[in-house]
Parts: structure tokens; C-alpha cells; sequence
């Protein structure tokens, strides 16, 4: 299986990785291991799909999976459980307890404390970072806590208006770092990992480690909503081991 393992230094019981687009049995334009749902394929293939992630990864139980719609929630949950929860986050103090959050361009963000006893997986899109996702799942931590953000859309491939530009920059002038000018009017490259680090330092996390892949480009390894519109999910996950 085709796995992505966060570089950086969490503690040893504290497990992570990020599924790829290879394997699986889904049809163009999902082709690959798909597990979302909500995009179109078919139901009966995802499911398979998503049986297939965890036989076959080193998951202790099935993820909690997340119905995802660019907000600020983050839930809180003790157990294992099926029910689909609407947020755009999952945090845990329990142990075997697997936080999931699927991606096609957006930041999938991994927080754990330096202790090892929270956790938590966040879908962060340009809206959801921007109205504070991040800060509401930093509030459920106790101490020190350190980040990693997986594969996402890089900034040579992230056109956005000013809208974008305005809706970080009025929060934090510094944002204007994050964005390149392009030769159109009010259009800008963004650079997303800047912007999820400006807000995680903000807020007090200092150590934030990055995967460095970019979605858009890598098309044999990752969905991407920006480069082909009707696509398929990959998905992040992290849990504490018992």
C-alpha cells in the first residue's frame, strides 16, 4: 500500500499517515482508491475502497469519518464509533480512536500534544482556515502541541481572487507574504502552507513539519479538485496507540 508517514518528531505511541490515489478499484474519473463518498462514485466501490485502506494499513479500528463542508467545527469523540460526523475536524484523548480527514487540494493538518495523550485531524480549505478552524481545534489541547500538514495544493497551481487575499490579510497584514501577485488584476498564487503556519503560530505552535507535496501536480498519487473538477478523496489519519 502506498502510505505517506509524517516527518516529524511526535511521540512513539502517536500513529499517522496519508492514503494515496494508488490501488483501489474505482472507475475514471475516481480512478484509484477513492474513499469519499459524497463525490459521485459509486457507494458499493467506496465502501470496498474503504475496506480495503484499513485491511491492508495499520489502523486499530476503523476511522471516524467525517462529512466535510468547509466549516469550523471539530468534535470531540471517545470511541470507535460509524456515525459520519458533520464537522470539519475530530480530536480524541482516547486511545485506538482514529481521526480521519479526506483532501483533493485543502490542508489535512495532524496536531498531536508533545505528550502524546491528544490528537486530532483537521480539513482545513481556504475558507475554513481563514475562519478560524485551526484556533477552535487548538482550544481542545493541553501543553505543548506540534503540527504536520500533508499533501495539498501548492501555491504555483493555487490561483484565488482577492476575496481570498482580503479575508487573511484584514486578520493579519503579515498574510500578504503568502500571496504572489499575478500579472491579472486581483489574482494572486497562494501559498497555503505560509497561511496554515501563520495561524498555527499565532496560536502557539511553534513546530509545524510539512509533507512538501502538492496534489496538483503529483496526478499519479493524489486527487485534486483544482486540475480535474470530478474527482475522488485521499485521505489523513492519526490516532494514539494503545
Amino acid at each position: 500500500m502506498d502510505m505517506i508517514i509524517p516527518n516529524w518528531p511526535a511521540p512513539k505511541h502517536v500513529k499517522a499517515f496519508a492514503s494515496t490515489r494508488v490501488g483501489g478499484e474505482s472507475n475514471a474519473p475516481y480512478q484509484g482508491l477513492n474513499i469519499g463518498a459524497h463525490v459521485g462514485d459509486d457507494v458499493d466501490i467506496v465502501a470496498k475502497n474503504r475496506e480495503w485502506l484499513f485491511e491492508h494499513s495499520p489502523m486499530p479500528t476503523k476511522p471516524i469519518w467525517l462529512n466535510q463542508t468547509h466549516s469550523t467545527r471539530v468534535f470531540e469523540v471517545e470511541q470507535p464509533s460509524d456515525t459520519v460526523l458533520d464537522c470539519d475536524g475530530v480530536f480524541t484523548q482516547a486511545g485506538n480512536v482514529v481521526c480521519s480527514a479526506m483532501t483533493a487540494d485543502c490542508l489535512p493538518i495532524l496536531l498531536t500534544n508533545l505528550a502524546g495523550t491528544q490528537v486530532a485531524a483537521v480539513h482545513a480549505g481556504w475558507r475554513g482556515l481563514a475562519n478560524g478552524i485551526v484556533e477552535n481545534a487548538l482550544e481542545k489541547f493541553d501543553g505543548e502541541v506540534m503540527a504536520w500538514i500533508g499533501p495539498a495544493i501548492g501555491q504555483a497551481a493555487f490561483e484565488v481572487g482577492h476575496d481570498v487575499f482580503e479575508a487573511f490579510c484584514s486578520f493579519d497584514p503579515q498574510a500578504e507574504q503568502a500571496f504572489q501577485p499575478k500579472i491579472t488584476p486581483g489574482k494572486f498564487l497562494a501559498d497555503m502552507n505560509i497561511l496554515v503556519t501563520q495561524r498555527l503560530n499565532r496560536a502557539g505552535v511553534k513546530q509545524v513539519y510539512y509533507s512538501h507535496l502538492c496534489t496538483y501536480q503529483g496526478k499519479e498519487r493524489f486527487y485534486s479538485y483544482r486540475r480535474d473538477g470530478v474527482t475522488g478523496r485521499q485521505a489523513t489519519f492519526i490516532w494514539i496507540e494503545n
